[in-house]
This record gives structure tokens, C-alpha cells and sequence, in this order.
């Protein structure tokens, strides 16, 4: 599958969930996956443009995080589904510094330069190439600015001696089956992370990118990594 079919098919796989997404993500993670936004929040540091990029916006979690955390920033919400975007809508009727837009993480409709920061939570193994995302978010980003990951650890490391990785082969497509009525969208998702990369290779590509300090913490046993890149000065 080519590059733009799998962008095409991934849109429609959460244009088709977007009604259960936010539900899900609480239910299937225990409630953890809030913590692991905040804590990704946590990571963002004001700059001179005064304005972030949350990339994969989808439902627009990260989005309201950043502005309760920093309050003067401008963020730009962006996500290739449609249908995730309209659904995070209520969320930010009253935070008009919040723009949602649908775009392609491949290709930013956005300046050069225009950003402090780029956050992205569950979103950058859904973009391939992923070397595509990292040149469009170095090209936006203001000298020093930084490039902030939230992502599942790769679902290949035995986790809790095993029993999240068949949580994550068995139970998750299961539960998410039940509830979206979509087993193809929660089979995808035990598929990529069972496939994404580990955090060291990760830290490899950011490196090879152009990013010139990176850095990794896991979370909750390694389920889930923050990553942090920082563009040259």
C-alpha cells in the first residue's frame, strides 16, 4: 500500500470511530491515557511566536490540555480525519485560540517557522513515511523549537510478563469490536504497535531527521514513551 492509500485508509478507519474514540481511549486505557497527556503537556516551553502545532489533533484532548497549561498560547489543531475534528468541536467553543484544521501531517499548511512547538500524541505511527512528518514538522518549527511524542512503546517488549502484550493482541481488538462495531480500526491499532519501533530506534530516526538533542522517559512500565526533539538553533 502506497503512502497516500494508507493515509486514505487510516482517515476513514477514524472517521468511523470518531463517535466511540474519546470513550474508548478512557475505557480501554483505565483512565491513564489523561495522565499521559499531561504529562506530555508538561514539555512545552513558550517561544517567541507564541504558538504550538498539535498534530493528529483528533477529539482535541491535547489541544485543551495545552491551553490549560499555557493559557497565552495559540495552537493549531490539525488532523487528517474530518470526522475527529467535529467531534472535539464543544470541547473549544470556548477557547478561540484553539484552530482546528484538517490537513495532512505530510504536508503542514502552515509558514516556515511559525511554531515553538509540535505535539503529538498516538498520531505519528499512523503517518508514513514518518521521515515525510519529521521534514514538515523541522520546516515549521522555529530554531531550538521542540518536537514533543506521546506514543506506545512497541508492542514487541514483554510488558508486565506478558499480559499487556495479550491485552494488546487479544483483549483490545475484542472490547474494541463490541463497542465501535468497527474490528478492523482496534485490530489496526494492536497492529502498529506491535510493529512501531522501539524508543531507542525511535530516538535514531528523529536524530537522522535533523533533530539534534532527543530524549525519551516511558511511562507506565514502558506502554507508552514521551519523546522530545529539539530543532538546531
Amino acid at each position: 500500500m502506497n503512502p497516500n492509500e494508507h493515509g486514505k485508509r487510516v482517515s476513514g478507519l477514524f472517521d468511523n470511530i470518531a463517535v466511540w474514540y474519546d470513550f474508548l481511549n478512557h475505557f480501554l486505557s483505565v483512565g491513564q491515557d489523561v495522565y499521559w497527556r499531561r504529562r506530555l503537556v508538561r514539555f512545552v516551553r513558550s517561544g517567541p511566536t507564541g504558538a504550538v502545532l498539535d498534530l493528529a489533533a483528533g477529539t482535541l484532548d491535547v489541544s485543551v490540555e495545552l491551553l490549560r497549561q499555557n493559557p497565552t498560547l495559540r495552537v493549531f489543531s490539525l488532523d487528517f480525519s474530518r470526522a475527529m475534528l467535529c467531534r472535539g468541536k464543544a470541547k473549544i467553543a470556548k477557547h478561540p485560540a484553539i484552530i482546528p484544521v484538517q490537513a495532512d501531517g505530510r504536508a503542514l499548511p502552515l509558514p516556515d517557522g511559525c511554531v515553538d512547538m509540535v505535539t503529538i500524541a498516538f498520531g505519528i505511527r499512523n503517518i508514513l513515511p514518518r521521515t515525510d512528518a519529521y521534514r514538515e514538522i523541522l520546516r515549521v518549527l522555529a530554531p531550538g523549537g521542540r518536537l514533543c511524542i506521546l506514543e506506545f512503546g512497541t508492542g514487541q517488549a514483554r510488558i508486565w510478563q506478558g499480559a499487556y502484550n495479550f491485552y494488546l493482541g487479544t483483549v483490545l481488538p475484542r472490547i474494541g469490536r463490541f463497542f465501535s462495531k468497527n474490528p478492523e480500526a482496534y485490530q489496526y491499532l494492536a497492529d502498529t504497535i506491535r510493529a512501531f519501533p522501539n524508543a531507542r530506534i525511535l530516538a535514531g530516526e528523529l536524530l537522522d531527521a535533523g533533530f539534534d538533542t532527543v530524549s525519551y522517559e516511558p511511562l507506565s512500565s514502558g506502554i507508552v514513551y514521551i519523546h522530545v526533539a529539539q530543532k538546531p538553533r
